[in-house]
């Protein structure tokens, strides 16, 4: 897997990602939703550069122009429900992908901290040589990841694989890098040292589905 990790070199990134980890703004949901949006085109700005283009032609009111196109055969796929203004994001840049949906949570037996990965939703086209790019704003234990991608693996063998993250922990970037095809790219926006002992990025910015849509029972 190779891994870009954006936060090492400045850009106005580092000013969403800022904002996005602040309490003084996090109140401000519609905030927090579009920078995480904006970070997610960021990114799908980043890896644009690593897909494969065909040649195209474009008629102007005074000509014609040769203008390389990226590759169609893309699919964006979300974990629920986090994961939905990274979604976007990516959305706005690929507007011709498909899309693709899927839960997964942590159920934690007996109220305990250890905690197991469970995935109920899936809404999917084929991934059969296709560019799948797998968003989720939190890669922490990289759990999720990895149960969402075997959950994924029976609609086909894609041709490439994109994870795009905003943030994650080292332990969750060493887990995964493994666990996928070789030529995979993980594009995330930066990655925080440390887990506490119940699984959650530190410094983090908290949960990141109930900062975007309110907290859940």
């Amino acid at each position: 897997m190779t891994i870009h990790n954006l936060s090492e070199q400045n850009s106005i990134l580092l000013k969403f990602i800022s904002e996005i980890r602040d309490v003084n703004t996090q109140s401000d949901k519609l905030r927090f939703r579009r920078n995480i949006e904006r970070i997610g085109e960021i990114l799908g700005y980043e890896l644009s550069k690593y897909l494969k283009y065909e040649k195209g032609v474009v008629t102007t009111p005074l000509g014609v122009k040769k203008i390389p196109q990226v590759e169609k055969d893309i699919v964006v796929c979300s974990i629920l429900r986090a994961g939905l203004p990274l979604h976007q994001g990516l959305l706005n840049y690929f507007d011709d992908a498909e899309n693709a949906f899927i839960s997964a949570y942590r159920n934690h037996p007996d109220n305990s901290d250890a905690f197991e990965i469970v995935v109920e939703y899936l809404a999917a086209p084929s991934l059969e040589n296709k560019v799948l790019l797998l968003a989720d704003p939190m890669l922490a234990t990289g759990g999720s990841m990895i149960s969402v991608y075997d959950a994924l693996k029976k609609l086909g063998t894609p041709k490439q694989i994109h994870i795009v993250a905003v943030i994650g922990a080292k332990e969750g970037v060493d887990f995964i890098k493994d666990k996928f095809p070789e030529d995979t790219h993980l594009w995330i926006a930066t990655v925080d040292d440390a887990l506490n002992e119940k699984g959650y990025i530190v410094p983090g910015l908290g949960d990141a589905g109930d900062l975007s849509y309110g907290t859940k029972l």
